[in-house]
């Protein structure tokens, strides 16, 4: 069986697709949020952030050529965003996660509510 027919893979893209639309959808609205939907905002990325994590993760440990050619793309995206092509995504995610929690400190202490 393919990598992408496994009804666990198929579901995890749906729902990083549908998370990425509802972020894209409100990404603009951001500064003018509230604390509580700021802070729902970036639980929601958080969540797209781990659910790709795994998702790289999958791709990174599957034999199948598929998934080989998705991750290659996954590293070329990221070089394209000025990221060494020998960086570790693992690295990037974890980055990504330390910036997220910034982002929730200084919404708790800079926004009312």
């Amino acid at each position: 069986m393919s990598f992408f027919d496994s009804d666990v893979v198929r579901a995890e893209m749906t729902e990083i697709s549908e998370l990425q639309e509802d972020i894209y959808k409100n990404v603009f609205k951001f500064p003018s949020m509230d604390k509580e939907e700021k802070l729902f905002h970036v639980a929601m990325l958080e969540r797209l952030l781990e659910k790709q994590r795994v998702l790289y993760t999958r791709l990174s440990l599957s034999d199948d050529p598929e998934a080989k050619v998705m991750k290659e793309r996954i590293v070329e995206s990221a070089a394209m965003m000025g990221l060494s092509k020998d960086v570790d995504m693992s690295t990037i995610f974890r980055n990504m996660s330390q910036m997220l929690d910034v982002m929730k400190s200084q919404i708790d202490k800079n926004e009312p509510g």
